[in-house]
């Protein structure tokens, strides 16, 4: 079954739908609702209307990655709270989704890419587009006609927007800058220590974070700028799986004052990635001018990424401003990952 949301604006009027190729459908319509919420609805609906073993294929990695990883674990263990404390996001309908994924055996998720040609996917968002543009649901038990078929070209249809791109794993509306890579990309950031490199618990933590997106994204890219802490143990953790990554450094050579044993693990990192990107020509000429080079990377960053990855220990401040700032970018494509160092 494959199963999609959609928005127009987001938060504005939204679809959901779920369907089988050559078979049965449904879709619904709300008047003020978000991408998210509407994906949540879509495979909430496929598991109780559907009674017989059921294999959702989705597009969202908001709902894949909850089923797969079992974040609801930890919602349920804090109180329906997220890593960060919070209230977890769209909670009423997590609360219904949530049994499913727990006590279902014979349920089971699937990430597809969107707009990628996938004749389900492309089914399921045309279904659920079509609720937004005729402001109501259907539902049948052979193919729909073109009637409930929504058309996103249409100048009063349904528009994605960034938010929900990314939410899809795809990358395409960031491409205005030439020099953001292709594909779903992956930021690792917080804690600068140089005590997280050496931590074996850490480092076998974020390289199973990046291995389980990595087998659910064909296309994933890790962008690493490669400060102490965070941001190398993610490049190395991924150089030691055999997973893409690139490096994004702020203005050429910022190791050239580092320690022989500090430079030479950057350029070995530096060596072993698919490509490096140098986002300003000239090297700044003062300690404040390089934090303001290094302010506007983390910026353009945040702008490429699709998911992130922010490393804290709970306490250290720079760690905990940088997933507020990853946090307020991506929203729930931030994973939280406290450790002891």
């Amino acid at each position: 079954m494959y199963t999609d949301g959609a928005c127009s604006g987001n938060p504005g009027p939204g679809g959901w739908a779920w369907a089988e190729l050559d078979g049965a459908w449904h879709s619904g319509f709300e008047p003020e609702t978000t991408n998210q919420r509407m994906e949540v609805a879509a495979a909430l609906a496929a598991c109780e209307e559907i009674s017989t073993p059921l294999h959702i294929i989705s597009d969202s990695t908001y709902v894949v990655n909850c089923w797969r990883d079992k974040w609801w674990e930890g919602w349920i263990r804090r109180g329906w709270k997220n890593s960060a404390k919070k209230p977890v996001a769209n909670q009423d309908l997590w609360e219904q989704l949530v049994p499913y994924f727990r006590d279902r055996e014979d349920l089971t998720l699937e990430w597809v890419k969107g707009h990628s040609g996938d004749a389900g996917n492309d089914l399921a968002d045309a279904l659920a587009v079509g609720a937004v543009q005729r402001r109501e649901g259907a539902a049948g038990d052979t193919p729909p006609t073109e009637e409930f078929l929504g058309d996103e070209d249409q100048p009063t249809g349904f528009k994605v927007d960034a938010a929900s791109q990314k939410d899809r794993g795809d990358p395409g509306t960031k491409k205005a800058d030439p020099r953001v890579p292709d594909g779903t990309l992956l930021v690792v950031s917080g804690l600068s220590s140089p005590a997280l490199q050496r931590s074996k618990p850490a480092a076998r933590k974020l390289g199973e974070i990046i291995s389980s997106y990595s087998e659910m994204h064909s296309d994933f890219v890790l962008l690493t700028g490669l400060r102490t802490g965070a941001e190398q143990l993610g490049a190395s953790e991924a150089m030691a799986r055999g997973i893409r990554y690139v490096v994004i450094l702020p203005y050429p050579d910022p190791a050239a004052s580092w320690s022989a044993t500090r430079r030479k693990n950057f350029d070995a990192l530096c060596a072993a990635a698919e490509s490096t990107v140098t986002l300003e020509k000239n090297r700044p000429a003062d300690s404040d001018a390089m934090q303001e080079s290094i302010s506007r990377r983390d910026g353009w960053m945040r702008s490429a990424a699709n998911l992130a990855v922010v490393v804290t220990d709970g306490i250290d401040k720079d760690a905990e401003a940088a997933f507020r700032r990853w946090e307020k970018a991506l929203g729930d494509d931030v994973w939280r990952l406290e450790v002891s160092v």
